[in-house]
């Protein structure tokens, strides 16, 4: 099982507050969307997707990044294809593949989308936390050798 092909279709982005108005506690939400799929031959199927990620200060939205497009998964397209369309849902494995797959192009997308609206990159910023360094215990037996 795997993805074949990826094609983008559509990127928009919007950034609704100023760019000098101060932005403080801003939450990023990802989120990936299976759209469609239809079956393209027994083993494969074609899926729409949409990517978003969703800007929101408090209680107002800052800004929007959302992508859409397709890919082909090669597999069980014609068992997914008709899972999906009987249910809206597909297999947990075929699901963890493609939504990884979506994230893993869509995300650094974004960052550049995100860069050129000046919004902050919707990927989590590492936290640095520096411990003061801790004295070496003291021992309170005998050391033998």
């Amino acid at each position: 099982m795997a993805i074949k092909s990826f094609e983008l279709s559509t990127i928009d982005g919007r950034r609704l507050a100023r760019v000098g108005q101060r932005m403080q506690n801003v939450r990023i939400d990802h989120n990936s969307t299976v759209t469609l799929i239809t079956e393209a031959s027994e083993r494969e199927a074609t899926v729409d997707f949409r990517f978003t990620a969703n800007y929101r200060a408090v209680e107002e939205v800052v800004g929007v990044i959302r992508i859409e497009g397709s890919l082909v998964y090669e597999g069980k397209g014609r068992e997914v294809a008709r899972q999906w369309s009987a249910s809206g849902q597909m297999p947990n494995d075929v699901a963890n593949e493609i939504h990884t797959t979506i994230m893993t192009v869509c995300i650094p997308e974004a960052v550049v989308i995100a860069r050129d609206l000046r919004l902050p990159p919707p990927i989590p910023i590492p936290q640095v936390t520096v411990n003061a360094p801790q004295a070496p215990p003291k021992h309170s037996g005998m050391e033998v050798a």
